[in-house]
């Protein structure tokens, strides 16, 4: 198991620094190899245990690290404001539409209320920041900083919704109020949490001082879950307090941080937060391929429900992205669903569940808005290609004219005397 393992996470890395050249996303070769590996297990007959429940476990471990890593890149300053408004709506406001018309499609189609059809719906709603944030790792700077600012705000307005929504049965004034009331105390917690564990890091001086922070984070992430606060919250406004210590340094408590060695630490920290992020990562989909069965993938009763929310999700995105005067490529294709898909489908209560969204649906809605992703970032070059098209062109002409004879013509000295 542990050459197998070490194995498969090696051809993951494979994977991860290859897929800025091949256009592939990691994620369905993941999957490929993870459903690979479930033939191969059964036709050598090897004895494995059931670890179906183990997937919510990596899934949730791997949200936060990819949150945390991602917002510990995200600059916060007066030049921010305008893309942090656009991503905001951009994240929230066709969430919110493909959420209530897919939710009216399974209460007529699933026969069930509206609630239980929204929040079915909202799963397939998030732009999963799993598999966009590194997808966008080699894009321009502008539009790798969008994508993590809109991934990261997409998963914290889905999980909080979904939870508004799931957690009660009927929506009244009381559950808006409750909401409310959730939202000021995860806040609270996220200020108290923030500063303690900033103290934590710049204060400890053993040579293990990573972990136990990282251990904390996931500690108040799962307690604030138990009570069905948004601690996604929590996530961000700490990783974007962590990296934006140079544009807060001058307030009094934060001197008392030593701004100047923590801000060393933080980018410790940073780095083994996208070491973990990459392998917890990894296992979720290597895992879940694993789990996929063939039969699953081809299901003829669901893919045309497939197709059809794939085409919503992109045409709903060229209509906002349009609205909000934004060159749809390369943006429009990192619209993938993943991980918080899959995560938040699993977290369902059992009354809520129906049967027009099941697990068929979800694999094959995450696999073509990956593959719709992957053709589109074959056709769009980067911006160092266009780069390097432009010297090779220039270097092309200059080698042309320097092989070219250069003394004048009959024809030219008449040309230079008109």
């Amino acid at each position: 198991m542990i050459i197998l393992i070490s194995v498969l996470l090696l051809l993951a890395y494979i994977f991860d620094i290859t897929s800025s050249r091949t256009k592939v996303p990691s994620v369905i070769l993941l999957l490929v190899l993870g459903w690979g590996v479930s033939y191969l297990v059964e036709f050598f007959k090897i004895p494995v245990p059931d670890l179906s429940p183990i997937l919510p476990m990596l899934g949730t471990i791997g949200l936060i690290l990819i949150v945390l890593e991602g917002s510990l890149e995200l600059e916060l300053n007066k030049s921010k404001l305008s893309i942090i408004r656009q991503t905001s709506l951009l994240a929230l406001v066709p969430m919110l539409l493909l959420s209530f018309a897919l939710g009216y499609a399974f209460q007529f189609f699933g026969d069930t209320t509206f609630k239980i059809g929204f929040a079915n719906a909202i799963p397939f709603a998030i732009i999963s920041s799993a598999i966009a944030i590194p997808s966008a790792q080699n894009l321009s700077p502008k539009n790798k900083e969008f994508i993590t600012y809109e991934s990261s705000l997409s998963d914290i307005y889905g999980v909080i919704l979904f939870n508004f929504i799931t957690s009660k049965d009927n929506i009244q004034t009381d559950s808006v109020t409750d909401f409310g009331l959730n939202l000021f105390v995860i806040l609270l917690i996220t200020i108290v949490s923030t500063l303690g564990l900033a103290l934590l890091l710049s204060k400890i001086k053993h040579h293990v001082k990573f972990v136990p922070i990282i251990l904390m984070i996931l500690l108040i992430y799962d307690i604030s879950k138990i009570y069905h606060l948004p601690a996604l919250i929590f996530i961000l406004l700490f990783g974007i307090f962590l990296g934006n210590l140079d544009e807060i340094k001058h307030i009094k408590y934060i001197e008392k941080l030593q701004p100047e060695i923590l801000d060393k630490e933080v980018h410790k920290f940073k780095e083994l937060t996208t070491e973990f992020a990459f392998l917890v990562r990894a296992l979720f989909f290597l895992l879940f391929g694993f789990l996929i069965k063939t039969s699953e993938l081809l299901n003829s009763s669901t893919i045309f429900w497939a197709i059809g929310i794939t085409i919503g999700i992109f045409m709903i995105r060229m209509i906002f992205l349009r609205v909000f005067d934004l060159k749809p490529k390369p943006l429009l294709y990192i619209a993938p669903r993943g991980l918080i898909t899959i995560l938040l489908f699993m977290s369902i209560p059992v009354s809520q569940k129906i049967v027009v969204a099941n697990k068929p649906l979800i694999i094959q809605v995450i696999i073509l808005s990956a593959l719709v992703m992957m053709f589109g970032m074959m056709t769009h070059k980067t911006e160092k290609t266009k780069k390097k098209d432009v010297k090779d062109l220039a270097n092309s002409d200059e080698n042309s004219l320097d092989s070219s004879d250069t003394s004048p013509t009959p024809s030219d000295d008449v040309i230079l005397s008109e």
